[in-house]
């Protein structure tokens, strides 16, 4: 009778010993892999894409340009980076957008929407090397940041902001 009791006990033991084992390998797998976006800088991310694309021709925007051109309220942003350019005939933007509130991305992302939308009808007929760019726009959310750009270096841009995380 001893020994079906050892038995029992080793038996049970080792299952407590494998479950703990696997609950400690799969929360080492939930990590902080999640808000690695919300670490990363927009020092970090305009130096990156400063480094890959040439914004010579770009003007810096500030926060009265931001809520123009993309309606965004000064309270929902933590801070942004944004390029437009310095002649109203060239399509040339850049925007990166760090957001208080990541839910806020499908409202912000709207917004830019109806932006390109209107650059579309504003250089149709008028600029088609200009509608080309916008039509090619890139338009990415991650995490709390949403990235916009329209540029012939808009995919240059786009792989500094994605190195950035």
């Amino acid at each position: 009778m001893r020994t079906k009791w050892k038995g029992s006990i080793r038996g049970c033991l080792a299952a407590i010993f494998l479950i703990a084992a696997a609950i400690g390998l799969l929360s080492g797998c939930t990590g902080t892999g999640g808000n690695k976006a919300a670490a990363v800088s927009l020092g970090e991310i305009s130096t990156n894409i400063e480094q890959a694309a040439d914004l010579k021709e770009l003007k810096k925007g500030d926060q009265k340009k931001l809520q123009k051109l993309y309606n965004i309220e000064p309270d929902a942003v933590e801070g942004f980076i944004l390029y437009t350019s310095t002649s109203n005939v060239r399509a040339d933007e850049l925007a990166v957008i760090k957001l208080k509130d990541p839910q806020q991305t499908k409202r912000v992302r709207e917004n830019i929407e109806q932006r390109i939308a209107a650059q579309k009808i504003k250089f149709k007929d008028y600029r088609p090397n200009e509608f080309f760019l916008v039509e090619n726009h890139v338009l990415k959310t991650k995490g709390p940041f949403v990235f916009f750009a329209v540029s012939k270096e808009a995919e240059q841009m786009e792989k500094a902001f994605d190195a950035s995380f």
